[in-house]
């Protein structure tokens, strides 16, 4: 599958903002998916991410109440909705899937290995500043 974030751009403090994930191909067999960012000298990191058998959340602390996840399955499309957006939101953001078993925490917080078949979309830029 290839995955292609889309929706960035410059905003203002405050203001809102929905990424979209559009997927090609058959994301059957992919069980959970999520939302990365990765700022200027910072390590990549999970944002949202939500396991498709139980609908089972993570939010990183920082966005909680702020952000939603969400799939539109009919279209292969994974959303990022975003409010009362932060200049620390600032960063490129990457979709991702993984075939394997994880918790969206485990998932998020990256602590999973190569077997969980990781595919990842190419990014897009939020810049949040006045």
């Amino acid at each position: 599958v290839q995955l292609q974030a889309s929706g960035g751009g410059l905003v203002q403090p405050g203001d809102s903002l929905r990424l979209s994930c559009a997927a090609s191909g058959s994301t059957l067999g992919y069980r959970v998916i999520g939302w990365f960012r990765q700022a200027p000298g910072k390590e990549r990191e999970g944002v949202s991410c939500f396991r498709r058998r139980d609908g089972g959340l993570y939010y990183r602390d920082s966005v909680k109440g702020r952000f939603a996840i969400s799939e539109d399955n009919a279209n292969n499309t994974v959303y990022l909705e975003m409010n009362n957006l932060k200049p620390e939101d600032t960063a490129v953001y990457y979709c991702a899937l993984a075939r394997g078993s994880l918790n969206p925490g485990t998932f998020c917080t990256m602590r999973f290995t190569g077997s969980a078949s990781v595919s990842w979309g190419h990014g897009t830029q939020l810049t949040v500043s006045s």
